[in-house]
């Protein structure tokens, strides 16, 4: 469904005028199947958030191809409506002058449809994320952390994509928030036979949410295991990494 093949990413490093450049991402190869949550996971620098604007094409790879079902996600018309996203900055993924109904429906711009059609998407949508119909018209300074995630969540799957990526869009919330929010992405991801791409470092979150769990490492694909084969992982840096996550 969705596929990466052989993606490499490089940035510039030094001045404007230098030549040098910074590997990130190295020939990675994965798949996400149709209706599954794929977890990625590694640590901080390890290239994961930068594979992450990638895959939703707010960037560009160097050489490889990322693809939704069969389609290149680097051309916008191709990918609108197939992919979306939920960040871990909530703070800042609404514009603050908005209302929750025009932050839902901002995505929903270019589709046709009648100011009641709209009211009733928005409110079906606040209601499948657990938040009364009467925030709509809340702005987000009025929400809470977990609130504003939920209508970031309303959002992302207002279009009725087949894939989301989450990039850390738990780390930033109180725990017992976070159990709440986890809960709800598997109810959506069985409602609306989604798939998910899960970037975190929380490795409790990933083996409650993941159906498999890629483990990333300076920028290559170290192991792809079962999520219910976590603990036999392979690689020397693999349970390395397992173990400082747990104690973390």
């Amino acid at each position: 469904m969705l596929n990466a093949h052989l993606v490499n990413k490089s940035y510039q490093r030094g001045g404007m005028f230098s030549k040098e450049r910074k590997q990130v991402l190295t020939d990675v190869s994965f798949e996400v199947r149709r209706g599954e949550c794929l977890g990625i996971i590694g640590e901080s620098g390890s290239g994961k958030s930068t594979l992450g604007r990638l895959l939703i094409g707010i960037e560009r790879t160097d050489s490889g191809t990322i693809t939704i079902d069969g389609l290149d996600i680097a051309q916008k018309k191709q990918r609108i409506g197939k992919i979306s996203a939920v960040f871990q900055d909530y703070k800042s993924s609404i514009n603050p002058f908005f209302t929750v109904e025009q932050a839902i429906l901002e995505p929903l711009e270019l589709q046709k449809k009648s100011v009641n059609e709209k009211a009733k998407k928005v409110d079906g949508l606040l209601k499948e994320v657990g938040l009364p119909h009467t925030y709509k018209h809340k702005y987000p300074h009025e929400l809470s952390g977990g609130e504003i995630q939920r209508v970031c969540i309303a959002r992302a799957i207002s279009t009725e994509p087949d894939c989301i990526l989450f990039d850390e869009a738990i780390s930033s919330l109180d725990v017992s928030i976070q159990l709440q929010i986890l809960k709800l992405l598997r109810r959506l991801k069985e409602t609306h036979r989604m798939s998910y791409v899960f970037i975190t470092h929380d490795i409790q979150a990933a083996a409650y949410i993941c159906d498999r769990i890629l483990i990333f490492r300076q920028g290559k694909v170290e192991e792809l295991v079962e999520t219910e084969d976590l603990k036999a992982v392979q690689s020397t840096y693999s349970k390395q990494l397992l173990r400082a996550l747990v104690t973390f």
